[in-house]
């Protein structure tokens, strides 16, 4: 499956809601995500372009391995996705084969689907509270997720094609300017 995907900062959370609710989206999920990123020692997985991510996503745990596709204008993955039974044991097996976690988040989602487009209200804790909320806009394809994003009001200049890591350091890079 290949993710297709672009942020939007400094969002109105109730306006955005309202805009997706009288266009008939339905909520699919409300509750906490735990991510943790895993590499080998030598971080060979994130130089080949790979993350390796298990997520719980309130009582669903996933391990996705995703590859990098060069997009410009979105985040775009191929992911090869499998759902386990325990977050905490797969957690221990990763480890014990000598993966080693890099990052670790923490957030509340809300998410969305119209016409097979997800729409995620993110807000970070922890360590990357300091983030504001966000919105998420996964597609099928660029146009579809641009198109979307436009109806909601926003500019294509609003679109970041970010990850979540590049998220965080524009924040962390934004702090210590001011």
């Amino acid at each position: 499956m290949t993710e297709i995907e672009i942020k939007i900062l400094g969002i109105n959370r109730a306006a955005v809601e309202t805009a997706l609710i009288a266009r008939g989206a339905t909520k699919c999920f409300d509750g906490e995500i735990h991510a943790i990123y895993y590499d080998l020692p030598d971080q060979s997985l994130r130089a080949s372009g790979m993350v390796l991510r298990l997520r719980r996503e309130g009582m669903r745990t996933v391990l996705t391995l995703k590859e990098h596709v060069e997009n410009p204008r979105a985040k775009e993955r191929r992911e090869r996705e499998v759902e386990v039974l325990d977050f905490d044991a797969m957690r221990s097996v990763l480890e014990l084969i000598g993966l080693a976690p890099w990052l670790e988040m923490k957030k509340h989602r809300t998410s969305y689907l119209l016409k097979g487009t997800r729409f995620e209200l993110d807000k970070y804790h922890g360590s990357y509270s300091h983030i504001p909320e966000f919105l998420e806009i996964e597609g099928t394809d660029t146009e579809t997720v641009y198109r979307y994003a436009e109806d909601l009001g926003f500019s294509r200049l609003d679109c970041k094609p970010w990850d979540a890591t590049e998220l965080a350091a524009y924040y962390t890079d934004r702090e210590k300017t001011q």
